[in-house]
C-alpha cells in the first residue's frame, strides 16, 4: 500500500478529529510536513517524498516557462497563508507545485487575532479567515530558511509575502517593510508587498497612492540585486484605485501583480450564520476566499491585462 492510499484511509479520522477547528487541522498538517522536511536525510522521509512525487508531480514541457529569470515547472503555486512560518518551505515541490509563497511575514513577531479566527463555509465552497498575519517575525523566519536551504536547496522558486507589523503606524510602513526585506532577501526568489489583507487594521489604506509610493520607493532603492518584487491587491478596489496602483507598479518597475487577496463583501452567500460563533455571517470580521471571489478576481485579472497590454505578469489567486 502506497502513501497516498494510507492518507486516503486516514483522512476520515483526521477530518473527524479536526472538523470543528480548521486552524487546529492546519497546525497538525504543518507539524507533520515540518517533521518530514527536517528529516530529509532519513530513509523514511526520502521514501515519503518519493511517494508524494509519484502521486502529485506532473512534468510536461508545455507547462514550463521562464519568468523574472526563474524557471517555473508549471504555473500552479502555493499561495501565501498556508506555510506562514516557513515550517516546510522545501516540501511543496513534492506536491507538484511549480512555486510557493511563504508568509505573510512581518518585521515584528505577532500572535494575530483572537481565536476562533478561521471558519469553513462548505455551502459556499469558501473560507472566512481573520488570522491577522500571525507569524514568528522576519528574523526568526530568516534563520529557519537559512537552515532549510542548507539542509536541502530549493528546487522551485520560493517567494515571501511581506506585511506591515500591526504595531507599526502607517507612516512607519516603509521602514517596516524594508526591515523585513533586508532580513529575508538572501532566502527567497521573489517578494510580495501585501497591502491588501483585511485582517490588519488600516493595512488596506496603504493601497492609496500617497501611502503606497513611499513603500515601493524604499524597497526598490534597497533592491540593488533586482529581486522580483510584486504587489498583492484587494478585490474590493474600484477601477480608478486599481488603475492608480497599476501606474505605480509600472513606475517603480514591479515584477507583477497578485490578484487578489480575500474579500470583505458578504453578498450572494448561502451561509447565513456561523455555527462556531452563532453570529450572522455579515457581522463577522475577516476576509472570504474561494468560489464567491472567483468572478471578481477574474474580472480584476482581465482589467489588469487590458490596462497593461499584457506587459505585467499576473498571479491569479483567491477564487476556487
Amino acid at each position: 500500500m502506497n502513501l497516498l492510499q494510507n492518507l486516503e484511509r486516514l483522512y476520515p479520522l483526521l477530518l473527524a478529529a479536526t472538523k470543528s477547528d480548521p486552524e487546529r487541522a492546519h497546525r497538525q498538517v504543518m507539524k507533520l510536513l515540518s517533521s518530514l522536511e527536517q528529516a530529509a536525510a532519513q530513509p523514511w522521509a526520502t521514501w515519503a517524498r518519493s511517494q508524494l512525487e509519484q502521486a502529485f508531480v506532473l512534468e510536461d514541457p508545455r507547462l514550463t516557462q521562464q519568468v523574472w529569470g526563474l524557471k517555473f515547472g508549471n504555473p500552479l503555486g502555493l499561495a501565501a497563508g498556508f506555510d506562514k512560518n516557513a515550517e516546510a518551505p522545501g516540501i511543496w515541490s513534492s506536491f507538484g507545485f511549480g512555486f510557493a509563497e511563504l508568509g505573510a511575514v512581518t518585521l515584528q513577531a505577532q500572535p494575530g487575532n483572537p481565536q476562533p479566527r478561521l471558519f469553513r463555509l462548505p455551502r459556499d465552497r469558501a473560507i472566512l479567515n481573520r488570522l491577522g498575519a500571525n507569524n514568528l517575525g522576519a528574523a526568526t523566519i530568516a534563520a529557519q530558511l537559512q537552515q532549510a536551504w542548507t539542509r536541502r536547496p530549493r528546487s522551485i522558486p520560493v517567494g515571501i509575502n511581506l506585511c506591515k507589523s500591526k504595531l507599526a503606524e502607517l507612516d512607519e510602513a516603509p521602514e517596516d517593510y524594508l526591515g523585513s526585506f533586508r532580513a529575508l532577501r538572501p532566502f527567497a526568489d521573489f517578494f510580495t508587498v501585501n497591502v491588501s489583507s483585511p485582517n490588519t487594521p488600516g493595512l488596506r489604506a496603504l493601497q492609496a497612492t500617497e501611502q503606497l509610493e513611499p513603500i515601493l520607493a524604499a524597497l526598490q532603492a534597497e533592491n540593488q540585486q533586482k529581486v522580483p518584487i510584486l504587489i498583492k491587491i484587494a478585490p474590493d478596489l474600484d477601477w480608478e484605485a486599481l488603475a492608480q496602483i497599476l501606474q505605480l507598479a509600472q513606475t517603480y518597475d514591479l515584477a507583477g501583480i497578485i490578484a487578489t487577496n480575500t474579500t470583505t463583501r458578504r453578498d450572494n452567500l448561502k451561509t447565513y450564520r456561523l455555527p462556531a460563533t452563532g453570529k450572522l455571517l455579515r457581522e463577522e470580521a475577516g476576509g472570504i476566499s474561494g468560489l464567491p471571489l472567483k468572478a471578481r478576481s477574474t474580472a480584476i485579472i482581465r482589467f489588469i491585462w487590458q490596462q497593461t497590454q499584457g506587459k505585467l505578469p499576473i498571479v491569479g489567486v483567491g477564487g476556487d
